[in-house]
């Protein structure tokens, strides 16, 4: 199994092969859920530094192939090609517990926006799925600008999803005041 064989950076494999699927704008309904459960479990296992704990059920679950074949293959692509770039800079991002912690709590945020339910809005899996591949990519290959940038998509992410929620919101407010009149 992959994950014996990589130690515990497979969980970070693993989190990076999870949020490639969500690199489309528009993603499966669902799936953000339960992909996004497992790196949020993975992300709180760098917060307090230990291995994480995974369902026994999803440890032995075979995921259809025919379904993800494509968004991996694509996936892996891309991962070659940061990996290429990526190189140990600005290394204070990669550096002691204070940082782990830190770096897991971003992992652990970006993974519960992964979650939320809006996967018929575009780019709304697309953004927290950048955060956590490029988060995993730097923790990886120690690279601090990666980690900047997995911060960067996680800024956005917030803003995006702040604005999603001022329309909803402001919509509500018209459809009420429009019920009124």
């Amino acid at each position: 199994m992959i994950l014996e064989l990589l130690g515990k950076e497979s969980f970070l494999v693993l989190s990076a092969f999870l949020a490639l699927p969500f690199l489309a704008p528009v993603s499966i309904p669902g799936v953000s859920t339960v992909f996004g459960a497992i790196i949020l479990l993975i992300g709180i296992s760098l917060v307090l530094d230990r291995p994480p704990w995974l369902p026994a059920r999803f440890m032995t679950h075979v995921f259809p192939s025919d379904k993800l074949r494509t968004c991996l293959s694509q996936g892996v692509i891309w991962i070659h090609r940061l990996e290429k770039i990526s190189h140990r800079r600005l290394s204070i991002f990669c550096q002691g517990h204070l940082m782990s912690r830190v770096n897991g709590l971003v992992v652990v945020l970006s993974a519960l926006l992964l979650m939320a339910p809006l996967a018929f809005i575009p780019f709304s899996n697309t953004c927290p799925a950048l955060a956590i591949l490029l988060l995993s990519i730097g923790i990886l290959q120690h690279d601090g600008i990666f980690i900047l940038l997995g911060y960067l998509f996680l800024v956005l992410t917030s803003f995006y999803f702040a604005l999603i929620a001022l329309m909803g919101a402001q919509a509500i407010n018209m459809a009420i005041s429009m019920a009124l009149e």
